[in-house]
């Protein structure tokens, strides 16, 4: 069994569409292992947007995702990390088609709805930093 990080985005909430997203993960039979509510502060934006942290745009990803609290999940299943992202669509609302959660619920490139991680590996390292004062055992 895989494990994957989700982040219900600031948008999703303020849009109250939690549980339509929810129910499109537990529709594929991925469980949720752990959950939690949690404002995202600088620091843990700039580990988690490392890649990005140091362009132009950055400031403006950190005001959207600490505008609110966001829903952290853990999501297990067979192959959950793939299953997830074709579930989600490309990271571009505008551009992802209709069936998939970003097509349907999202607005542009930022205001995506979820974040989900895009490797098992990542999924690690996502899981680790978003839960690492949970005992969360796989």
């Amino acid at each position: 069994m895989e494990r994957t990080l989700i982040l219900l985005k600031p948008d999703c909430l303020e849009k109250q569409v939690a549980g339509k997203v929810i129910s499109r993960f537990e529709e594929k039979n991925y469980s949720i292992v752990a959950t939690r509510m949690i404002q995202l502060n600088d620091g843990l934006l700039r580990e988690h947007y490392a890649h990005v942290a140091h362009l132009p745009f950055f400031p403006e990803i950190a005001g959207f995702m600490s505008s609110r609290p966001v829903l952290a999940m853990i999501l297990e299943g067979e192959n959950v990390v793939q299953g997830v992202r074709d579930l989600l669509g490309p990271t571009d609302s505008t551009t992802a088609p209709k069936g998939t959660i970003r097509g349907d619920l999202g607005t542009d490139r930022m205001r995506n709805v979820v974040h989900a991680s895009d490797s098992p590996e990542n999924a690690q390292v996502e899981i680790e930093r978003f839960f690492s004062d949970q005992l969360v055992s796989a």
